[in-house]
């Protein structure tokens, strides 16, 4: 009887280990090897894989003192939900400036763009002299798969390669999401929504 148990105790074992080789095989490391002193990911820790959010996109009972297509951020939450309607909203997991760039306001969205260059601003520049003076779009690129700007400022929602980042402090002032969540709500929005950024 405790040969068996052995036995199937090395098995389950085994299954384990060629699962976990398997699953690592799936990771991109490309994103380490092109950020090494995290220069994208403003310090925060980088991801060992592109997937889900950890935040999952969920509809939810939301106030009525906004109009249906309004986005609203709440950056202590690290939450933005996209108004329904009907008291109902879809609220998605966010990362939001790290202390010293957090903002609030009321925006409007001014352009909307698909897998988007990056040009980091001047203000980054002196931040990070180091930095690429140009990325263009693509998987690797620290502006994911959908950009949405927030009027004549720096800031955007746009996506990430980094899902563990989310619901956290990590980023410059701009808001970032899964690809996945952000090509959802790119679909969604219009230009001209109107934006509240809560503290």
């Amino acid at each position: 009887m405790r040969i068996r148990l052995y036995s199937i105790v090395a098995m389950a074992g085994m299954i384990l280990m060629l699962a976990g080789e398997t699953f690592a095989q799936s990771y991109d490391y490309s994103i380490y090897n092109n950020d090494p002193e995290e220069i994208y990911s403003g310090g925060a820790p980088r991801g060992r894989y592109r997937g889900l959010s950890k935040v999952p996109r969920t509809t939810v009972t939301f106030a009525d003192n906004y109009r249906p297509g309004d986005i609203v951020i709440n950056t202590t939450e690290r939450r933005l939900y996209y108004v329904l309607g009907d008291g109902q909203a879809l609220r998605y997991g966010i990362g939001v400036g790290r202390i010293g760039f957090t903002w609030s306001g009321v925006k409007t969205v001014t352009a909307k763009k698909e897998w988007p260059d990056w040009t980091p601003p001047p203000q980054m520049l002196r931040r990070r002299p180091d930095l690429p003076r140009f990325m263009k779009g693509g998987e690797d690129n620290p502006l994911g798969a959908r950009a949405m700007y927030l009027g004549s400022t720096l800031y955007r929602i746009h996506g990430s390669n980094e899902p563990e980042t989310i619901g956290e402090a990590v980023s410059s002032g701009c808001f970032r999401l899964t690809n996945e969540d952000v090509i959802d709500l790119y679909d969604r929005v219009k230009v001209g929504t109107t934006v509240y950024v809560l503290r």
